[in-house]
């Protein structure tokens, strides 16, 4: 038997091809579209998400050399993007484009701070379970953006869908939701197999109430759960497989990197934070009873590992963080022509320029100097919960050289440490420690990120053997929903497997990662103070 794994990120859809005991055969990927406007509009199309999602795996099962007869599930993880649709799955325009292609809300779209603001001046009981602070980047505030701004396009959707059940439905025809999605997104709470209608009435969503909650869920089902007759025939068309295939309740891409690397050590992933570390960052910690963490998402009841807790929290801007702060140096059109000229991502070009000027990867610290960076652009995620944030570079001088570049480029990447730093220590102090970091997504593969973040955090950081984490995870959730596991932590065992263990140094650099940490939190709070004067 072979399974499926579909990630759909931020900038496009992947597709791998696994066998039973998590081995990748191919895999393949076809780009996204993304439209930005001003008032932070970040929208996508669910039509061209889907024809993506086609090819890649149209060109993963051809690159694997499989028949696509031995293919037993298929399982989904995405960003989580609303979907808008009207009667018959027609997509609806969900910004002043009018263009009706452009019907999803993306995660990082910003437009509805005003409407997360107001919701949390009202303080209802079930923001206990997403820290305390909903964030514009959940559903509730963009729908009711949505409900004030484009009455007509609201009161015309019958589906709400958060991505990764959208794909699910299109790929199986079932309108049921991953409890991951509804409870890590949607304010669901799972614990109680409820939603809550006091609070969709108290923040002017009350119709979604009325009718029964019929448009954004009234089926929840656990990850990995298989879900109606599998695969249709107009989809199995579309992907070019056998219509009657296992298709698997779905998970946020962030989870499917937890599901596919938390299990590496064994059933327990109790003392593991996952920790995916892409356009954004998410760090995933699980807990046998639920714990509270101010600023930190959850706790969540089988939103990853179903009957386990989940706390959630992460950086709104991690890898597109260092891509801007690296597009602010005078050097760095020049350092972007010989990374394209290498064949190299100019973040790597940079990390191994670094490692060429150090004796270890832990003394790439020392290239820092006296440059520091809170890399903020988008806001804290956590543990502030506080999308007004902005970035801070402190310690500039005039040099405009690529050695200068790879400063700015190690003190942004210790910067990314300590935002992790401050969520672990948080976590720890409100009942939920963790051991290591598992770490994975394409900012995270460099072995000298791995180290500056282990010395920066001052906990080890793992690497699994899995190149894709995030589609292993999907891949994971497929083997549920075809049987060959009973339970996702069965499988996560069976699948996954560690690779490469990053301790955190000791002596002087722990003791300068502790300064700077000093610092970073010291320039957080001058800008907090600043922003409060203006």
């Amino acid at each position: 038997m072979y399974l499926i794994g579909i990630d759909v990120g931020t900038g496009s859809a992947r597709a791998g091809v696994f066998d039973a005991q998590g081995a990748m055969l191919a895999s393949a990927k076809a780009d996204v579209t993304m439209w930005r406007e001003a008032g932070a509009i970040v929208e996508q199309s669910s039509d061209q998400i889907w024809d993506a999602v086609c090819q890649s795996v149209k060109a993963a099962v051809a690159a694997s050399g499989i028949d696509p007869a031995q293919v037993g599930g298929i399982g989904f993880d995405a960003t989580c993007s609303l979907v808008v649709l009207g009667a018959g799955g027609v997509p609806l325009a969900v910004g002043p484009s009018e263009d009706p292609a452009r019907n999803i809300i993306v995660w990082m779209d910003h437009r509805a701070v005003a409407q997360a603001e107001r919701i949390n001046a009202m303080g209802h009981q079930v923001l206990k379970y997403v820290g305390g602070v909903i964030s514009p980047e959940m559903e509730t505030p963009k729908l009711l953006w949505l409900r004030e701004n484009r009455p007509a396009i609201f009161n015309a959707a019958t589906d709400f869908f958060d991505l990764a059940d959208f794909l699910t439905w299109k790929a199986s025809g079932s309108r049921a939701r991953s409890t991951c999605t509804v409870t890590c997104k949607w304010t669901y709470l799972a614990h109680q197999a409820r939603w809550d209608a006091g609070y969709f009435q108290q923040i002017g969503l009350g119709v979604l109430a009325d009718e029964g909650f019929s448009r954004i869920g009234t089926e929840m089902v656990e990850p990995g759960t298989a879900l109606a007759d599998g695969l249709t025939t107009q989809a199995a068309l579309d992907l070019g497989l056998p219509a009657g295939i296992q298709v698997a309740a779905g998970l946020i891409d962030a989870h499917a990197g937890g599901v596919g690397t938390v299990g590496a050590m064994g059933a327990d992933a109790t003392d593991n934070m996952a920790y995916v570390f892409g356009t954004s960052s998410c760090t995933m910690t699980t807990t046998a009873a639920p714990q509270f963490v101010p600023g930190v998402w959850g706790p969540y009841f089988s939103a990853m590992v179903p009957g386990m807790w989940l706390n959630e929290g992460g950086q709104s801007a991690a890898g597109a963080a260092i891509d801007h702060l690296l597009k602010l140096h005078p050097a760095h059109a020049e350092a972007a022509a010989a990374a394209k000229a290498a064949g190299q991502p100019l973040a790597v070009c940079l990390a191994n320029q670094a490692l060429e000027r150090v004796s270890t990867a832990s003394d790439a610290v020392d290239l820092a100097g006296g440059v520091h960076v809170v890399p903020e652009f988008l806001g804290n995620r956590a543990p502030f919960a506080d999308p007004h944030a902005r970035a801070l570079i402190a310690g500039l001088g005039m040099d405009e050289d690529l050695t200068s570049l790879v400063q700015l480029y190690i003190a942004g990447l210790c910067g990314i440490g300590y935002g992790l730093r401050q969520i672990i220590d948080t976590q720890a102090a409100h009942g939920a420690p963790i051991q290591r970091v598992m770490i994975s997504g394409g900012a995270g593969q460099h072995d000298l990120v791995r180290q500056v973040l282990a010395d920066s955090t001052g906990v080890a950081v793992v690497a699994t053997e899995a190149d894709e984490p995030v589609l292993l995870g999907s891949a994971i959730l497929a083997a549920v929903a075809a049987g060959q596991y009973a339970t996702i932590p069965q499988a996560m065992a069976a699948m996954s497997r560690l690779k490469q263990d990053f301790p955190p140094s000791t002596g002087r650099h722990n003791r300068v990662h502790a300064a700077r940490y000093e610092a970073f939190k010291a320039l957080q709070a001058t800008a907090r103070l600043v922003r409060s004067a203006s």
